[in-house]
C-alpha cells in the first residue's frame, strides 16, 4: 500500500465527472488498497479517486465510529444512487480536500447504492445516518462536486479564498524544506 497525495481545492480535477471503471484489474485493486490507507491516515471516513488525482469513479469508505469496533472498508467502484429518501438530515460535514473547513450540508437521510465490488460482484445496500451521507458526499466527488457546492455563494467563496492561502503556504514551506 501506498499513501497518496490529496488533491486540495482548488483543483480543475475535482470539478471533473469521473470514467466509469472497464475492468476491475490490479491497478484498481492497488488504487482501493491505496485510497484505505490514505483515507485512514488522514483521518477521514471516506475518499473518492478524485481526491488523489484518479479520474475513475471509485470511492472508499468506513464510517464506523466505535474505537472499539472492526474497521468496516468499503470499496465502491462504479456506484449508483438507486434511491433516496424524502426525509432529510443535516450534518456538518468536511472534506479531506479542503481541510479543517466545515459546513452543514442537507442531505436525504437514507440512500440505496448499487455497486461493483472488488470481488466482482454487484452489491446493492441502504445506508442512513453518516453512511448515508458519506456515500452521497463521495459519489459527489465522482461528479465534480463538493460538498461546498451545497453553501451560499459568500461561503463558498470564504472556504475557497481560505485552501488558496493554505496552498500557497504549502507551497512556501516545500519550497523552503528544498532551499534547506
Amino acid at each position: 500500500m501506498t499513501l497518496r497525495p490529496i488533491i486540495i481545492h482548488p483543483d480543475p480535477r475535482l470539478k471533473k465527472h469521473c470514467e466509469p471503471v472497464a475492468d476491475l484489474d490490479d491497478s484498481i485493486r492497488k488504487l482501493a488498497d491505496d485510497m484505505l490507507a490514505t483515507m485512514y491516515e488522514a483521518p477521514g471516513v471516506g475518499l473518492a479517486a478524485p481526491q488523489v488525482g484518479v479520474l475513475k469513479r471509485v470511492f472508499v469508505m468506513d464510517c464506523s465510529k466505535d474505537k472499539d469496533a472492526a474497521p468496516a472498508p468499503m470499496v465502491m467502484i462504479n456506484p449508483e444512487v438507486r434511491w433516496t429518501s424524502e426525509e432529510t438530515n443535516v450534518y456538518e460535514e468536511g472534506c479531506l480536500s479542503i481541510p479543517d473547513q466545515y459546513a452543514e450540508v442537507t442531505r436525504p437521510k437514507e440512500v440505496r447504492m448499487r455497486w461493483l465490488g472488488l470481488d466482482g460482484q454487484t452489491h446493492e445496500e441502504q445506508f442512513d445516518g453518516l453512511w448515508a451521507t458519506c456515500a452521497q458526499h463521495e459519489n459527489d466527488h465522482l461528479d465534480g462536486k463538493l460538498f461546498i457546492d451545497y453553501l451560499g455563494p459568500l461561503k463558498r467563496q470564504m472556504i475557497t479564498r481560505k485552501m488558496e492561502k493554505l496552498k500557497r503556504e504549502r507551497a512556501r514551506a516545500a519550497k523552503s524544506a528544498d532551499i534547506l
